[in-house]
């Protein structure tokens, strides 16, 4: 018996399920503005030391990041460094202030008192070792294994003990990339994860800098292509549950959505007709692959544009997204009362026209979604105009910023788009449809794994066969 449990024992310290480095809080200690299922996480957060929290948009991942910083600040008596996207560290610094705590703003690398803000952009200034506790919010930045980003964050947290990842889109594509957050927190590397609870149904890995390994040599741009293994998808779950949770509705976690029901959302369609074929068509066809695709993209900004600039033509804040420098030109000025958001701007100026817009000063904003379409809370504003690209992800964090837990009134989005590029429109809508069915999932087994039997199901006694218990 005594060899089984033992056995047992072994089995259980060679897995990767992370059993906490954190502290304890007690629940009067933790800051009562916060929500129940709020309060719930920030406990576990700081219980498990290094964690996840993948909740939906408007969830309060903010003070949740927030609180979870000043009690790391006061349990190691150190500071605690986060790290958002754009305009997003000034939207931070005031939500602290509604909560009565104090982050102020670094962009030289010094730390800013015990909760410091900062840019993603702005990291290879800080070091490391004057921090205790790094929060990643819209830690999606982190799901490309290869990128730069996601090297650098993840190298700058490797030696700091506590650590914490806020997103929406924790895996928007796919389970697999769950295992750059896995890596960030220490809890497994990704290609560990890959190898540990999945199989490559192509034979051929691809290793932490993106070069292709392996026993079978790949086509061109072919891509790995990961399964479960037969046995490991609970195995899985049980190892993810063990460093993250998720949840769409404070009901996921057990508690009530009182307050936490969205209005309703209208999606509207545009198809404009082309003027004229592509070069070398006879006939308006649905553009295919990424080269016609831009093709007809470039061919429609007017088209397009002025569409748009009819749409708005009202009183109300509306954001219009665009992807191309010559779309947020035009836009802005086809639309009398329009401000853009541009990439060739300096970050003190984009920051500034994007809290003016949060603030009510500016009516329309024009930006692209890899400008202002993380983390900013934009509930103020119930119109939204998009042209449709091949990222979900772009997608969905564009229409939430609008869309989300606070906004009072129902929200339309109007997509505008034209003949040729209805393949585009039709391929975001599967990958939309997947993402949600995906997340659902995720959210489903993770909390199937909270609400199992907690046991491990190695510590069934089995009888050894004497010759592995006897000395010789």
């Amino acid at each position: 018996m005594s060899d089984s449990v033992d056995y047992a024992t072994f089995l259980e310290s060679r897995m990767h399920y992370d059993h906490g480095d954190g502290f304890e809080v007690a629940d009067e200690d933790i800051n009562p503005q916060l929500f129940d299922f709020q309060r719930a996480l920030v406990k576990w957060a700081c219980a498990k030391g290094r964690a996840a929290v993948f909740a939906d948009c408007g969830l309060g991942k903010t003070p949740i990041q927030l609180e979870w910083a000043r009690l790391v600040c006061e349990a190691s008596n150190g500071r605690v460094l986060i790290l958002a996207p754009l305009a997003v560290g000034a939207q931070t610094v005031r939500e602290a202030a509604k909560f009565g705590l104090e982050a102020q703003r670094s962009h030289d690398g010094r730390p800013a008192g015990q909760i410091t803000v900062a840019n993603y952009e702005r990291l290879h200034l800080f070091n490391r070792d004057d921090f205790a506790g790094v929060v990643c919010d819209e830690s999606s930045i982190l799901k490309s294994f290869d990128g730069a980003t996601k090297a650098a964050v993840t190298e700058f947290m490797r030696t700091v003990r506590y650590r914490l990842l806020c997103t929406a889109t924790a895996a928007p594509n796919d389970y697999v990339e769950l295992g750059t957050s896995s890596e960030a927190l220490g809890a497994m590397g990704h290609m560990d994860m890959l190898t540990c609870f999945f199989r490559n149904q192509q034979g051929n890995a691809v290793d932490t800098v993106g070069k292709w390994r392996g026993y079978a040599a790949p086509r061109a741009f072919e891509q790995p292509q990961w399964r479960f293994k037969r046995h490991a998808e609970h195995e899985f779950w049980r190892w993810v549950v063990s460093w993250a949770r998720a949840l769409r509705y404070p009901s996921d976690l057990g508690y009530c959505d009182d307050g936490f029901i969205l209005p309703p959302i209208e999606e509207r369609e545009t198809v404009i007709a082309a003027s004229r074929p592509l070069d070398g068509r006879l006939f308006t066809q649905v553009a295919q692959g990424l080269h016609e695709q831009r093709q007809e993209r470039r061919a429609t900004i007017s088209e397009r544009c002025e569409a748009v600039a009819e749409k708005v033509d009202h009183h109300k804040p509306v954001v219009c997204w665009c992807h191309l420098n010559a779309e947020g030109d035009l836009l802005e000025r086809l639309i009398p009362d329009a401000v853009q958001v541009s990439g060739a701007q300096a970050d003190e100026e984009k920051e500034e026209r994007l809290t003016a817009f949060a603030q009510g000063e500016i009516r329309v904003l024009v930006t692209k979604p890899r400008i202002g379409g993380f983390g900013m809370n934009w509930q103020h504003c119930a119109h939204i105009t998009v042209f449709p690209s091949n990222s979900y992800e772009q997608h969905y964090q564009s229409v939430r910023r609008c869309w989300r837990f606070g906004q009072k009134s129902p929200v339309t989005v109007d997509i505008v788009t034209t003949e040729g590029e209805l393949g585009v429109l039709k391929n975001l809508q599967r990958k939309a449809a997947q993402a949600d069915t995906m997340f659902s999932e995720l959210v489903k087994h993770m909390n199937d794994e909270l609400h199992m039997r907690r046991d491990n199901p190695y510590v069934a006694c089995e009888e050894v066969p004497p010759w592995l218990t006897e000395r010789r």
